[in-house]
């Protein structure tokens, strides 16, 4: 009888301990986050940029929303294919992440690999047109009227000189293995044709 009551006593103190271990392992999380908040040391709560010495992110980029700059896109189907912008144009803020699709189908009856190749304009904005995600970046083989859409992601860096508020990026597709195509014949001619009225 008397081992039994021991017993009893026992588990209801252990019974009483785990209930208390519980409690506070429940209400230590608020208890820490309300200790450190009162001494400014809640550093695990801070985001990657707000660390003291941790190294930004390219994504955490800094938006300067003082500043719009028009992007202009292009695409030059030298060959027997089509390739274009899904939009002309957008207006982005320096520092924003943006995403613009290019559409390309092969119109022949044959299969080909092609990559493109990317310019700006002016040309000081090149060193400041940053992008994440380009199709450029690698080769493509597509099959006889196969259709793709490929993303370009980028960010314009806020150290873009103030003069710039426009850029143009321009993609000539080729064929890989094929030549490398030259300036239009549109240019051109407009280089070598002296303008009407001028002195001959």
């Amino acid at each position: 009888m008397g081992l039994r009551h021991e017993n009893l006593k026992m588990v209801g103190k252990l019974g009483v301990i785990a209930l208390g271990m519980f409690a506070f392992g429940y209400a230590l999380v608020p208890l820490y986050k309300a200790i450190c908040e009162a001494t400014g040391i809640n550093v695990l709560a801070l985001s990657e940029q707000e660390v003291p010495g941790a190294k930004p992110r390219t994504l955490n980029t800094q938006v300067d929303y003082s500043r719009t700059i028009t992007v202009e896109f292009d695409a030059n189907a030298r060959g027997p294919w089509r390739f274009s912008p899904a939009v002309r144009s957008l207006q982005v803020h320096p520092g924003e992440l943006t995403t613009v699709q290019y559409q390309f189908q092969n119109v022949q009856n044959r299969v080909m690999s092609a990559q493109a190749i990317p310019s700006y304009a002016p040309s000081q904005a090149a060193p400041h047109f940053n992008k994440l995600e380009c199709f450029c970046f690698n080769q493509y083989t597509l099959a006889p009227g196969e259709k793709r859409e490929w993303p370009v992601v980028f960010v314009i860096d806020p150290k873009l000189p103030k003069s710039v508020t426009t850029i143009t990026l321009s993609y000539t597709f080729f064929e890989v293995g094929g030549k490398v195509p030259g300036a239009p014949q549109e240019v051109a001619r407009q280089v070598v044709e002296p303008k009407s009225g001028g002195p001959v």
